[in-house]
């Protein structure tokens, strides 16, 4: 099972930044809600968020939109997430998205494509550290989701990545997912024929993993069934 996670995860990360920006499918774009009142979560990632070969409406972010609606929950989700995006980029693009959408609560899931790169982990750590502060100076809630790389990366980069993620969310005094991909790695057949991207059949899974942190920051309680 370790070597199927560390093949499945690797080629994750070695695609990751090999996709086409595109914004995840299902989910209203940024500035497109006219004189919508709701408070906005805004979702500021790569593919994995971004729904990347998968039909309108089936990534994790949409499904995410379709439970807050069915639990007559007051939240506008815009996905500004982009496939390939660093935490380079997501921090350059982050000032604008925040005044553009007043985001009452920021989700940021990048750091992947950092890895890819083999970009200085402090780098990604002062990134991310930066995107969580100018979100919290904005008067934002934020949730800091993690990412994981396989041991072939060699071991002191695989730590130090991993660590990345608890420490900024401890520092900052954010929300934390360890791992978006919890609970999916070890079924290779909720993978896409890339290996890469997970399928529709794993994006509720995704959801599941984000949503008990998440509904706290949105006032919705535990986020226990």
């Amino acid at each position: 099972m370790r070597n199927k996670w560390t093949l499945i995860l690797g080629t994750l990360l070695l695609a990751l930044a090999a996709c086409s920006p595109a914004f995840a499918a299902g989910t209203p774009k940024a500035g497109s809600s006219g004189a919508d009142a709701r408070p906005v979560l805004l979702v500021v990632g790569d593919s994995l968020s971004a729904g990347y070969g998968l039909e309108t409406g089936a990534g994790w972010v949409a499904l995410l939109q379709k439970r807050l609606r069915e639990r007559h929950a007051p939240w506008r989700v815009v996905n500004a997430s982009i496939s390939g995006e660093t935490t380079a980029g997501g921090m350059s693009a982050l000032p604008a998205l925040l005044q553009r959408d007043q985001p009452k609560v920021v989700v940021i899931e990048l750091g992947g494509n950092d890895a890819l790169r083999g970009l200085s982990l402090a780098a990604t750590e002062s990134n991310l550290r930066s995107m969580a502060s100018a979100c919290q100076m904005f008067g934002a809630r934020v949730l800091i989701i993690g990412m994981r790389i396989p041991p072939n990366y060699g071991p002191a980069y695989t730590r130090g990545f991993e660590a990345i993620f608890p420490r900024v969310a401890r520092l900052q005094h954010t929300a934390l997912v360890p791992f978006l991909l919890s609970g999916v790695v070890d079924h290779p057949d909720w993978f896409q024929a890339d290996n890469i991207h997970p399928t529709a059949a794993a994006q509720p899974t995704m959801l599941d993993t984000v949503w008990p942190v998440l509904a706290p920051l949105l006032h919705l309680g535990t986020g226990k069934p």
